[in-house]
């Protein structure tokens, strides 16, 4: 098999309309948060078919998780229930929060947060549900709107893989109270680093756009525009969470081809299901009925007693040139959480997911030639230990 290059895992797909308008940003000398943020933020929300004003963009999904926890009036003495397969940055912005993280475990067909499992975990401290959607496919938003409604919690949407996601008809993110989004290099759009944050409530979102940039009472192109300069208050001690207009520059023309973009993409999924299985892996779930997938990750599950592990698949993969990821190791296999979240958190069924995963290169970027490499690895691999 003739290697033409190594394959890098989450190549983003970077367009020339990309690079000038960077460089438009660089020659007008407005580096920082500015129009083409507000432009961002106006475009994002059309595409969430929400009003405007209920969007704000910032520096990061981990940033955007720990604003809407604290918009959410979320802190030391509560709990935060989230599931045991998401990345480390979920769990992380509860503990910023000052709240404590309680894990649950996953659905082993869905991957996604088990309803039942969060039924289980609330207790009189429970203020809030962090759901994640994991490679793009919806919870189970309707068992777990149920449960919120039930028990007064906020639900926060980890949007992070699903930007292009809907749950029977609703666009993910704007069913719980918070939505939050990812714009990180290996997401289905970039701006390099970067997030969104969308709320239902006008006064959360207001909240959060004040905590973002320092606690202050006025955005600085707001300050800095042509009307003249105008005086702020810090009103909170707020956080340096904003977006720069040079990252809005790369989401607004990532956001136009974000349609077309998820053609590609739908299409290498089912090229993998097709090509592949015949092997001895188990392949990702389909979207349910009346939902729609980003097609974010593709999440293989790898059978140990076939005479080769995960870890020995990732490395020879990587011998033949391709780059894959590990989306995740479960959250109570890592060494900090297992010492300071208590012993109770047990997730068997994310235990194992996260000891068999690898996710195969998925990518509007990713060419048919290259997709057919992987293919033909993967076959070249499993035809040896057969």
């Amino acid at each position: 098999m003739k290697n033409t290059g190594y394959i890098v895992y989450g190549k983003p797909d970077i367009k020339q309309a990309e690079i000038e308008e960077v460089v438009d940003s660089m020659k007008n000398a407005w580096l920082g948060s500015g129009p083409k943020v507000h432009q961002f933020e106006q475009n994002f929300a059309e595409y969430k078919n929400i009003d405007s004003s209920m969007v704000a963009a910032v520096n990061s999904c981990t940033a955007a998780l720990h604003l809407a926890l604290i918009a959410s009036g979320i802190g030391p003495g509560d709990e935060v229930i989230t599931t045991g397969m998401t990345f480390c940055a979920t769990v992380n912005a509860i503990i910023h929060s000052g709240a404590t993280p309680v894990i649950a475990d996953i659905d082993a067909t869905s991957y996604n947060i088990c309803p039942l499992n969060i039924q289980k975990k609330i207790t009189a401290k429970t203020k809030a549900i962090v759901v994640v959607h994991f490679a793009g496919n919806a919870c189970d938003m309707n068992q777990i709107m149920k449960i919120s409604n039930n028990h007064c919690l906020k639900v926060i949407e980890d949007c992070a893989h699903a930007v292009e996601s809907e749950y029977q008809g609703k666009k993910l993110g704007t069913i719980g109270d918070f939505g939050c989004f990812s714009f990180y290099v290996t997401k289905n759009m970039t701006t390099g680093e970067g997030g969104m944050v969308v709320a239902k409530n006008k006064d959360d979102i207001d909240k959060i756009k004040m905590l973002a940039l320092h606690g202050i009472s006025k955005d600085a192109w707001k300050r800095f525009s042509d009307d003249g300069y105008k005086h702020y208050q810090v009103v909170f001690p707020g956080y340096k969470y904003n977006m720069m207009d040079i990252q809005a520059a790369i989401g607004i023309h990532q956001l136009k081809r974000i349609d077309q973009n998820h053609i590609v993409r739908a299409a290498q999924f089912q090229r993998y299901l097709e090509m592949l299985k015949d092997l001895p892996i188990k392949h990702p779930p389909s979207p349910s009925k009346g939902d729609k997938a980003s097609y974010h990750l593709y999440p293989i599950l790898v059978k140990d007693n076939y005479g080769i592990n995960r870890d020995q698949l990732i490395q020879k993969l990587h011998l033949l040139g391709i780059g894959v990821g590990v989306h995740y190791l479960s959250i109570m296999s890592h060494d900090y959480y297992q010492k300071n979240l208590p012993t109770e958190n047990k997730t068997p069924v994310a235990d194992k997911f996260g000891q068999q995963t690898l996710s195969l290169p998925l990518s509007s970027a990713l060419t048919e030639t290259e997709q057919s490499r992987v293919i033909n690895a993967l076959r070249k691999i499993y035809n040896e230990v057969d």
